[in-house]
């Protein structure tokens, strides 16, 4: 017998229709990978026996592997910062393809302004600017990266919400735009020798400090605000949050600035991490960045998803990429598995929206 329970209005609430979070499943997924990678290192005869998370070799104070958990976490620290803006702007109804080349372009600028002007005794071989832009306050680089990064994103904002440019188009189009400003800025060259304290921003485990921070405020944003609320109202309906009286133009601006200033603020890490800045960097984290978020269920339609999927997505994404270094596999096959793992993902969100329609 069906349990159900009297609800207001005479409605019924039928409980065998209950469903666990989807967070749930993700997580399960996320144990199910490890296992497996788990078992391969048992069963494939060059592995020799290998454990993916635990250490066989007495090399540390615990039975996990420490080096390889550091590994996948500061793996996708970086990359999740940007994800928690494009989960964003996709529970919006959108994407923003533009991530990627913006975090080279934020790294070249932000880099510049962060240079000290000796190094071993000698004028910084490197420098971009004069005196003037030498040994600043970390906070200077800081601010001009982050207002870089909000800028390109009011402008494809505006793009899109105000001249009713398909946002795939939109940050295509500031894809290029961003690349090419990475490789203009100094024809190419790299930046290098920043301060002690811009590298501080990316030193030992603060990427995932940076990273974690973010996850929680957002995550609190989109619950419990109403910038949250509208997000979401958006990317259901749009046409009803209009009519229910939301700004849609004004936050679709504000959705995908904050996701840009978000990818800045990656570029600004990543720079101060490698003690560099180079045109090339960033190179498919705008696609890792979507894939963390679909892996962690955001639905591609808008309107579904939260921050801490995409934070289990991002751990599913890094332990599956780890996973397969781990075993060994050639790296064509790994962008190859990693395309299929994307395709598998999207084909479960379409299954999920026809069943939740049926339902």
């Amino acid at each position: 017998m069906t349990d159900t329970s009297e609800g207001t209005g005479g409605l019924k609430f039928d409980k065998s229709k209950r469903r666990w979070p989807n967070e749930i499943n993700i997580f399960l997924a996320l144990i199910l990978i490890i296992v497996i990678f788990e078992v391969l290192g048992q069963a494939l005869p060059y592995m020799r026996g290998q454990s993916f998370l635990f250490d066989t070799n007495d090399r540390f104070d615990t039975i996990f592997n420490e080096a390889r958990l550091k590994i996948i976490i500061l793996q996708v620290a970086i990359i999740g910062i940007i994800a928690l803006g494009v989960t964003q702007v996709i529970i919006s109804g959108g994407i923003d393809l533009s991530s990627g080349p913006l975090v080279a372009a934020t790294a070249m600028i932000a880099m510049s302004f962060a240079q000290t002007e000796l190094v071993n005794g000698n004028p910084n071989p490197k420098a971009v600017f004069g005196l003037w832009a030498m040994d600043l306050p970390v906070i200077v680089p800081v601010i001009v990266g982050l207002a870089f990064g909000a800028m390109i994103g009011a402008i494809n904002g505006t793009f899109i919400a105000v001249f009713r440019i398909p946002p795939f188009i939109a940050t295509l189009g500031m894809f290029l735009i961003c690349r090419g400003i990475a490789l203009w800025w100094t024809a190419g060259r790299p930046v290098s020798f920043p301060t002690e304290g811009f590298k501080f921003i990316g030193s030992d485990m603060m990427p995932v400090v940076w990273f974690l921070l973010l996850a929680v405020l957002f995550h609190i944003i989109l619950r419990y605000t109403v910038y949250g609320k509208h997000t979401y109202a958006i990317g259901s309906n749009e046409d009803a949050a209009r009519m229910s009286g939301i700004n849609v133009r004004r936050h679709k601006i504000l959705v995908y600035t904050i996701a840009s200033t978000l990818a800045a603020f990656a570029g600004i890490v990543l720079s101060a991490k490698s003690a560099t800045a180079q045109a090339g960097m960033g190179e498919f984290y705008e696609l890792f960045a979507i894939a963390m978020a679909v892996i962690g269920g955001i639905s591609l339609q808008g309107g579904r998803g939260s921050i801490i999927g995409t934070v289990l997505g991002a751990m599913v994404l890094g332990v599956i990429r780890s996973g397969f270094t781990y075993i060994k596999l050639d790296g064509s096959y790994q962008l190859m598995a990693m395309g299929g793992i994307i395709i598998a993902a999207v084909l479960l969100d379409q299954w999920r929206q026809k069943s939740g329609t049926k339902a």
